[in-house]
């Protein structure tokens, strides 16, 4: 963890966790990132913030679980939450048709003023990539580099270390990831991608957002609430 190249990591997560650091593909993997930066790449989010939602959301508080690819790859988009985009930047496609869904489904009759998904974040819910890096204009560029495996044994933490959490996956990538989930122990809800190539085959419509919380009251927890001010 002293290599700056990986950033701290919020210690109820550190404590499961911190074996991975030493681990081979780890290693591989901050030499990725070391070349990467020698060569002056731009990569995104930045370095101290590869960890925004493991350290936004510790595992004790996490409840609901929204699984993503890699980060955006545009400038100043990609801040260490899936799907998230700092306050001031223009909400990208996916994330629109997100709100869209929350609106039909919880009956926001308001616009979201912006994509930080920070509130949610606070509230339990882990927007956690697979991939937790890219370069910058290059999607998937970081894919196969080794975030997969430590992303995969976060999944693994939050199944075996909490009860009753609601796991978003949405698209083939991130149902892939259910093999890695107790089912029996908390509910998987699983749709179409967000992404306008793929929203209306199921996305839309799929009340997610709705069958969440009914969950999370029927397990005695406190719901999410999903409004951005």
């Amino acid at each position: 963890m002293s290599d700056s190249i990986i950033a701290p990591l919020h210690p109820d997560w550190l404590f499961h966790l911190r074996s991975e650091f030493d681990q081979p593909y780890m290693t591989v993997l901050r030499e990725f990132l070391t070349t990467q930066k020698r060569n002056q790449t731009i990569i995104y989010p930045a370095a101290e913030e590869y960890f925004n939602a493991l350290n936004t959301t510790p595992l004790g508080e996490v409840k609901v679980i929204i699984l993503g690819q890699d980060p955006y790859h545009g400038a100043d988009q990609a801040h260490g939450l899936s799907f998230s985009v700092r306050s001031d930047v223009t909400i990208p496609p996916s994330l629109k048709n997100i709100f869209k869904e929350l609106q039909q489904d919880l009956g926001f009759e308001r616009p979201f003023p912006h994509g930080n998904l920070m509130d949610w974040a606070r509230q339990g819910v882990l927007l956690l990539n697979s991939v937790l890096t890219v370069t910058a204009n290059q999607a998937a560029s970081h894919k196969g580099k080794g975030w997969e495996q430590f992303t995969d044994r976060v999944i693994e933490l939050v199944s075996q270390q909490r009860s009753s959490c609601v796991f978003l996956l949405w698209g083939a990538q991130a149902q892939k990831k259910s093999q890695l989930i107790d089912a029996n122990n908390h509910l998987v809800l699983t749709a179409p991608h967000p992404s306008p190539l793929s929203a209306y085959r199921g996305f839309f419509g799929c009340q997610h957002f709705s069958r969440c919380n009914d969950y999370l009251l029927q397990t005695g927890q406190v719901v999410i609430n999903w409004q951005i001010d």
